[in-house]
């Protein structure tokens, strides 16, 4: 067997055999206790019969009434009907022949009882009366004992076989853990240890830790894209930690996403209102043209950034830079996100513009996402003039102590932070605090690689107060630049 698959069908299936089996024992135990307590049922039936024709026996000795006698005589009826009724039962409980013998008590009784009435005065035949009455009770007692010390042993041989049950699963449930653990959770450990090594740059091909199909095949496969990997390396820039052309087509999807959804949602207004007021109507194709304009400079800044492109740094307004984000923005804000801004309009700095919206897009759109339905979104920025002893940056950045005029542009939110095992990491490829699916992990990388073209630095850190902190240091004319 070499299939994954089948070894945990066949696991599964001998579970469920096991189940089923199971059951059926613990039903067929059920079954055979409900009959017993149907047979309890009828023995106490007639025991209270014998109990009840005593009573009226006594009280026809005691005070010879007839309407007494006529109750006993019911009673024994009963009593006789009872043990004809309830042969198999009672022999079954007392012996072969105890209900007969019960049949024939009951009879003496009866014909004891007769002549008592005939002759109430005479001692020796209500003294024959009681005798026989106390040996009907004697045995109807004796059934009723032996009925409960029935049921009794039936209920603890069911509770000692379900012991038994519990422990047979339990241990198949063990064996099958360690089936589990040895054909599943030992290779797939070993391959999540391999993947590890190789997120950190590691690109050692992987040997198949298990002969099944299916690990045969995954090892395969992602050897497959270590190969990819390693034959595109050529295509990577500005880091060696980008291992591959697929990332850097994950860079343009995660730079593209947003122009290409404030176009979808314009384009999406037009087509469901097509009586939109005409200044609507031309905002919104005005926003589609803009839009468009964006991705296009996004995909030549991409370009720009694989090396084909020339940087063009051009003097811009920075706070009309940020107010322009923001509004490219205004589909993905939250409604419960309040952002402040305090960028002064006469800031200007000599920049590549759509690369340095790309970072601010990037740096946004991640407190959004950190801060969820709520929160406050605080943007600054301020001219700084440092010098070569200036170490109050965080982090070590080395470039960044130009001793010439930056600005520095901070973009903070009050989420829940970075967690502080990614700080020294959070600039690198593929490292993200949002879930699985929701991020490549390259949006920070690109930001930061960005930022360096410009001669700035980068750096983040935790607000005192809560939530995440990233400070952005821009010489003001690039001439300064390094």
């Amino acid at each position: 067997m070499h299939s994954l698959q089948a070894k945990i069908a066949l696991a599964y299936l001998s579970l469920a055999a096991l189940v089923v089996g199971l059951s059926a024992v613990a039903l067929f135990e059920l079954a055979r206790i409900e009959e017993k307590v149907r047979e309890g049922g009828k023995v106490t039936e007639l025991f209270d019969a014998t109990l009840e024709m005593r009573r009226f026996e006594k009280n026809h000795l005691l005070y010879a009434q007839p309407s007494d006698l006529d109750e006993h005589g019911r009673f024994v009826a009963r009593i006789r009907e009872l043990a004809a009724r309830d042969v198999a039962v009672i022999d079954t409980l007392a012996g072969t022949g105890t209900a007969a013998l019960l049949t024939a008590v009951l009879s003496d009784y009866a014909a004891a009882m007769s002549r008592h009435v005939d002759a109430p005065l005479d001692d020796a035949l209500a003294a024959a009366v009681r005798a026989y009455g106390y040996r009907i009770v004697t045995l109807g007692e004796n059934l009723a004992q032996r009925e409960r010390r029935s049921v009794d042993l039936a209920i603890r041989r069911h509770r000692q076989n379900f012991q038994y049950f519990l422990a047979a699963v339990a241990t198949i449930l063990v064996m099958t853990g360690f089936f589990l653990a040895r054909l599943v959770t030992r290779p797939l450990k070993a391959m999540e240890v391999h993947m590890e090594a190789v997120a950190s740059g590691q690109l050692k091909r992987l040997e198949p830790d298990s002969s099944d199909r299916e690990f045969v095949s995954l090892t395969g496969a992602f050897n497959h894209v270590l190969e990819e990997l390693e034959r595109r390396q050529h295509t990577l820039v500005r880091s060696e930690k980008l291992a591959s052309l697929g990332t850097l087509l994950s860079g343009v999807a995660h730079e593209l996403n947003n122009p290409l959804s404030n176009i979808s949602s314009s384009a999406q207004i037009l087509r469901e209102d097509p009586d939109v007021a005409p200044a609507l109507r031309s905002e919104l194709i005005e926003d589609i043209d803009s839009e468009t304009l964006r991705a296009r400079r996004i995909v030549r800044a991409l370009l720009d950034y694989s090396g084909d492109r020339e940087f063009r740094p051009t003097p811009l307004g920075l706070a009309e830079l940020v107010e322009e984000t923001l509004r490219f923005l205004k589909n993905k804000r939250p409604t419960g996100v309040d952002v402040r801004l305090d960028v002064a309009p006469s800031l200007a700095i000599v920049a590549d513009r759509p690369r340095l919206q790309q970072v601010f897009l990037n740096l946004i759109l991640n407190a959004y996402d950190a801060m969820g339905s709520a929160g406050v979104l605080e943007i600054s920025a301020h001219r700084l003039d440092t010098d070569a002893r200036d170490d109050s940056f965080p982090a070590a950045l080395d470039g960044c102590h130009t001793g010439a005029p930056v600005v520095e542009i901070e973009i903070a939110d009050d989420g829940p932070g970075i967690p502080p095992e990614l700080l020294d990491r959070v600039f690198d490829p593929f490292v993200t605090t949002k879930a699985v699916g929701h991020g490549s992990g390259l949006g920070l990388f690109v930001a930061y690689e960005i930022i360096e073209k410009h001669g700035g630095c980068m750096a983040a850190d935790n607000r005192p107060g809560g939530g995440a902190r990233f400070r952005i240091r821009l010489p003001i004319d690039q001439k300064d630049a390094p």
